[in-house]
């Protein structure tokens, strides 16, 4: 119980927790600005080479032209996969789909009211109970991963086909990736 804290600064009497931070440096967690070039690009006669914005998260390079297929937030622009977290490479893209969707069918109460009403007058009212109504409700998430990136979307089923519409356009997405 003799022993000096080890973590009272000796000429300040703070105390300093944790492995110590040069002045000027971000802490844990926070985006650390990649380091420029080892070299510098010229073109030709030495001048060098203008710099240049990178696209913006979510935008389209410049030259990407028009989009091959969306799926979601999920765009497939050029060689690139553009997403909300960002681009990935297309090539080698690996893409799944999942089917969370659900379909109920049930009788509606018009035709039960309709079947007692009609049962009073005629024997055909029973014809109602055969009237069904089908209600489709979830979604269907598709991810893709590429360039050591992943990303998910939900997209919401709207009737029964949409697992097939979804998956067309999969396909078609990942053939673009081979």
């Amino acid at each position: 119980m003799s022993d000096p804290n080890p973590y009272m600064s000796g000429d300040s009497g703070n105390y300093e927790w944790g492995p110590g931070q040069q002045a000027g440096t971000p802490g844990y967690g926070y985006p650390q600005t990649p380091p420029p070039p080892a070299y510098q690009p010229t073109l030709a006669g030495g001048v060098p080479v203008p710099a240049q914005q990178p696209p913006m998260p979510g935008m389209p390079p410049a030259g990407g032209g028009a989009p091959l297929v969306s799926l979601g937030d999920i765009t497939v622009v050029g060689d690139q996969i553009i997403t909300p977290a960002g681009n990935m490479p297309l090539r080698g893209a690996v893409w799944n789909a999942t089917d969370m969707s659900r379909t109920e069918e049930k009788m509606p109460t018009v035709a039960v009211v309709l079947a007692v009403i009609f049962f009073l007058f005629c024997l055909l009212g029973l014809l109602f109970l055969l009237m069904k109504e089908k209600k489709t409700t979830g979604f269907i998430q598709v991810t893709v991963t590429s360039g050591g990136r992943h990303h998910s979307t939900m997209i919401p089923a709207t009737g029964p086909d949409s697992f097939q519409w979804v998956m067309g356009q999969l396909n078609y997405a990942r053939s673009l990736s081979v």
